[in-house]
Parts: C-alpha cells; sequence; structure tokens
C-alpha cells in the first residue's frame, strides 16, 4: 500500500462523530471499520524489513486492542511470526474488540498475560526478540494520564529493541494537544486511522509518533468533509 500523509487533521471529539455517522447513520458496522482498519494497518506492516523476524503485538482492552488483535490476524495469515501479548484481562473486553479477540483465540495464535508485573517479567523476553513491537494499547479516547499496569507495559514498549508502529496514535500520547503524558511510547512509525490526528501538527510530538501513515478504513470521504466543516 503507498503510504499516504495527508495535511487533514482531526481532533478527538471529530473522530468520534465520524465514526458516530458513519456506523449510526451509515449503517457501517463497526465491526467493519476495525477490519478495514486492522488489514490496512497490517498491508504497511508487511512491507517493513522488520516483519520477518516477527511481530509482538501489545494490545488493550478498547477498540485499539481490537485494531491490533485484526493486524494479528492478518499478519498471521500472510505467513509472519505473530504473538499477542494481551495488557488486560479477556474478561473485560466487550464489542467489537471481545468478537476480534474470540477470532484469534480460535485461530490459536501465540497468546501471553502482560497485565501484571510477574506476566511482564514472563513475557519481556517476547518483546525483546520480536522484529516489530505494535503499540494497540490507547486510543484516541485517552486522555489524562496513564494509569498502572498501562504505565509499566509503556516502559516495556519503550525498552524493547525492534521497530515500535503505534497504532492510531502513540499510547499515552494526548491526540487532541500533540503532548505526552507521564507514560508515552515512543514510535519508530505511527499507523493513524481516517487522518492525521490535530496533536501531531505540533513539534514536539514528532518524537514520540515517528513516521505518520495515513490509511483508509472505509469512511465515505462526504462525512470526514461535513465533520471538519461544522462550527
Amino acid at each position: 500500500m503507498d503510504e499516504v500523509i495527508d495535511l487533514l487533521t482531526l481532533t478527538r471529539q471529530q473522530v468520534r462523530e465520524v465514526d458516530r455517522i458513519a456506523i449510526k447513520e451509515y449503517g457501517i458496522p463497526g465491526v467493519v471499520l476495525m477490519e478495514n482498519a486492522g488489514r490496512n494497518a497490517a498491508q504497511i506492516l508487511l512491507t517493513l524489513p522488520e516483519v520477518l523476524h516477527g511481530a509482538a503485538i501489545v494490545c488493550g482492552r478498547g477498540n485499539n486492542g481490537g485494531d491490533g488483535f485484526v493486524i494479528a490476524r492478518h499478519l498471521a495469515n500472510a505467513g509472519a511470526a505473530v504473538e499477542v501479548l494481551l495488557a488486560c484481562d479477556p474478561a473485560r473486553l466487550t464489542g467489537d474488540a471481545l468478537t476480534n479477540y474470540v477470532i484469534v483465540e480460535r485461530m490459536r495464535l501465540p497468546l501471553v498475560r502482560f497485565n501484571t508485573p510477574e506476566a511482564m517479567l514472563n513475557a519481556t523476553d517476547r518483546l525483546h526478540s520480536a522484529g516489530i513491537v505494535v503499540d494497540a494499547l490507547l486510543g484516541t479516547g485517552f486522555s489524562g494520564d496513564v494509569r498502572p499496569p498501562l504505565d509499566r507495559v509503556i516502559a516495556a514498549i519503550n525498552e524493547a529493541p525492534g521497530r515500535v508502529i503505534a497504532i492510531d496514535v502513540p499510547s499515552g500520547l494526548d491526540c487532541d494537544s500533540g503532548l505526552a503524558t507521564n507514560a508515552t511510547v515512543r514510535a519508530d512509525d505511527t499507523i493513524t486511522f481516517v487522518a492525521m490526528k490535530q496533536g501531531f501538527t505540533l513539534a514536539t510530538a514528532a518524537e514520540y509518533t515517528g513516521q505518520v501513515h495515513v490509511v483508509d478504513i472505509g469512511v465515505p470521504p462526504e462525512i470526514i468533509e461535513a465533520v471538519r466543516n461544522r462550527r
């Protein structure tokens, strides 16, 4: 897939409104948008030479984690070695994220817990052996401070020697202000959906986002334009 760097930006609230209109007014199921996002992100990952050394996909419990499950599936389908590191209790997964978690489980992809100090200690070697580490912890809805244990998960991601790829937004970075919080992923690349996020235009955000790739998730462009043009 050709990389597209788009000057169009969206705020957190605009992202929510784009999703709402696509799902509620146009009838596009959220799981379809998640599938498109994860599949298109996986296509970029498959072009990176580091993927030959395997990918560790670190997933949270929200839709960002759901995107990570889709990515893991498509990488595995393409023949890449994949491990999913789950940074939450699977019992807390709901909605589209749960749907895609169940698929990953039924595919029997390697899946380890990464949400307690003991689990992180036991699984850190998986992060250190992966050519690519995918940050699918926290998405555009995040604001405030990163709470435990995710602050420790982010620290572990930052210590990994592989190429770090953030999904939609580096976890811990406020997508509106572009400011880092108490724990923020330093990504080599960020694969963001629909449009650049407003905060990415802040000069200091680049040390956290790395190179930004904007990918389509199947939202009709008139929705994006309508949301941007509202006052």
